[in-house]
């Protein structure tokens, strides 16, 4: 079983840590996560219910182009071509040039794990091994304060 693992960090973290792969400063750990989401709803959104199903149905059927999986999907070529394209670019399906210039989809991965950290914010500084970004210290003024 072949399974992807995503994490959760801000625009700059990440960037930051792709900057630090490019230039030797950092080698990422077996186990870290490969593709970053900037939030748990951008995360939720590519891999809804609906996605999901058509992720299942590529796997399922392996069509031979858009048009064929437009047809066994229901949907609209343009609109699943722009689904696609986003899923592509999470590493969640390869579009793979076919007979006169089809796309052929292909599901990569059977299973995506998300990595989160639910009391600080991930460590993405590989330079320092420090947290680039944290949360404020909740005090009693702070609504959401449960002390």
């Amino acid at each position: 079983m072949k399974t992807l693992i995503t994490g959760i960090a801000a625009y700059e973290s990440m960037k930051a840590r792709t900057m630090a792969i490019a230039r030797g400063k950092h080698k990422p750990a077996k186990g870290e996560p490969t593709v970053w989401f900037t939030s748990v709803e951008s995360f939720a959104k590519v891999l809804s219910q609906h996605n999901r199903e058509l992720l299942t149905l590529i796997a399922r059927e392996k069509p031979s182009s858009l048009t064929e999986l437009a047809t066994l999907a229901g949907r609209k070529k343009s609109n699943l071509s722009r689904t696609l394209k986003t899923m592509a670019l999470y590493g969640l399906v390869e579009l793979t040039p076919g007979e006169r210039g089809k796309l052929i989809p292909r599901v990569t991965f059977d299973q995506v794990r998300l990595d989160v950290s639910l009391t600080s914010a991930p460590a993405l500084d590989p330079t320092t091994r420090n947290r680039t970004e944290s949360s404020p210290p909740r005090t009693s003024a702070d609504p959401h304060s449960r002390t």
